[in-house]
């Protein structure tokens, strides 16, 4: 009678230097890892505001697509607002028409807003529904005006306590998620751009549109989602101390502390800040600026204890990976 066969050895993974490793190497590790953060936010929304310079680096798009994705089948609920500012500027320069802006915000003339409607919604929207929708059926594209999702009032931007007129700019009157809602319950992923419907019926009925900051529009979306989090995406490592004399980043606010701060901030972060506050003192529990040009910025700050960036969170928090989780 022959002998029983001996045991195989398991697998070894070869290491990066080429030399046998073990098999529970550092891809592996890295997913035990995360176990604990997928686990913390299964099921929760999260609304993410994708803009900066992610937006141009075709390899920033694509990795974002794929953070977007991974939180999905992760049993997330990503909801992804979009802004357009560089591919409007582009377009606008294009046709010999001039940018300026105004207390961060775009002066928006009834011209300029077909311009930014088309570049939103016809070529932003587009490309981002089309990367995630190549990796399975998940996307779907809308903006504010469908099924009055968002409606808006005129806005004015405040220079040194003036209020000055910046055409077709508006400030979010009222969000009707319903149909966000649905797509989530859908097993859908939502990407809106922040162009809204005027809350009086006659401008609308004469076709009339506002454009929304896109930083304001996914904190209202955030709070009729009643979502978890809010994270916006910007191309700085987040709210500086003392700029521009120190690059010192603030890791954590509570509200109240921000409140305090706003009015020395410089105009490019003052939308994003009020968005935060705006998150979190309307039941969002963490609101956070992170640094979009950073690969993968989104997976380490959901499911990693590596996260960056400036974390809002309400006065009645104290622990900021808690509010995060």
């Amino acid at each position: 009678m022959s002998a029983s066969p001996s045991p195989r050895p398991l697998p070894r993974s070869p290491g990066r230097d080429g030399s046998a490793g073990h098999a529970a190497g550092p891809q592996a590790r890295a997913l035990t890892a995360a176990l604990p953060w997928v686990a913390r936010h299964h099921g929760q929304t999260v609304v993410i505001k994708f803009g900066g310079h992610a937006m141009v680096d075709d390899d920033l798009k694509a990795a974002f697509a794929m953070d977007i994705l991974y939180l999905r089948h992760a049993g997330l609920n990503p909801v992804v607002v979009h802004g357009g500012g560089p591919q409007i500027s582009a377009q606008l320069g294009r046709l010999g028409l001039e940018s300026r802006f105004e207390s961060g915000l775009r002066v928006t003339t009834d011209e300029t807003m077909e311009v930014v409607r088309m570049v939103l919604a016809g070529q932003v929207q587009r490309e981002l529904v089309g990367l995630l929708n190549a990796h399975g059926p998940h996307a779907v594209g809308l903006t504010g005006e469908d099924a009055r999702l968002m409606t808006a009032v005129k806005h004015y931007a405040d220079k040194d306590g003036t209020p000055v007129d910046i055409g077709r700019v508006g400030e979010i009157a009222h969000v009707d998620a319903g149909i966000v809602q649905g797509l989530i319950d859908n097993g859908r992923i939502p990407v809106v751009s922040p162009i809204a419907r005027p809350e009086d019926d006659k401008d609308a009925a004469e076709g009339g549109v506002f454009n929304v900051n896109a930083d304001t529009a996914a904190a209202a979306l955030a709070v009729a989602l009643g979502a978890q989090t809010l994270l916006i995406l910007t191309d700085v490592e987040g709210l500086y101390r003392n700029w521009p004399d120190s690059d010192e980043v603030i890791p954590r606010l509570t509200a109240g502390e921000l409140t305090g701060l706003l009015p020395r901030l410089s105009s490019g972060m003052i939308p994003k800040m009020e968005s935060c506050l705006h998150a979190v003192n309307n039941g969002v529990r963490s609101a956070r600026v992170i640094d979009g040009r950073v690969r993968n910025s989104i997976l380490l700050q959901m499911f990693t204890d590596d996260g960056a960036g400036t974390v809002v969170v309400p006065d009645d928090e104290s622990d900021v990976r808690e509010t995060t989780a």
